[in-house]
């Protein structure tokens, strides 16, 4: 595993909210490549399948409020029901 995905799932796991094991996890591989420089087999399986089994699931982590872009904040006049009622 390179550095470029290591860093993509790593990002793409952030976004759920881990177990402690889970986090633990993490930065011991994190840290472990940044030593080594590669991860092993068993490493990198066991980060796919988390991955694999987390983006099954809905992010639940809130995200950054200035992360969002400012649009116009256009009004939606309701729809008026249409036909005749009795």
């Amino acid at each position: 595993m390179n550095k470029e995905r290591l860093e993509w799932v790593m990002s793409g796991l952030n976004q759920y909210a881990l177990t402690t094991a889970e986090d633990h996890f993490l930065r011991a591989t994190a840290e472990d490549f940044d030593k080594n420089q590669a991860l092993t087999e068993k490493q990198e399986e066991r980060l796919e399948t988390l991955y694999r089994e987390k983006s099954k699931l809905i992010p639940n982590k809130k995200p950054d409020p200035s992360s969002f872009k400012k649009g116009s904040s256009r009004k939606v006049k309701p729809r008026r029901p249409t036909g005749k009622y009795y």
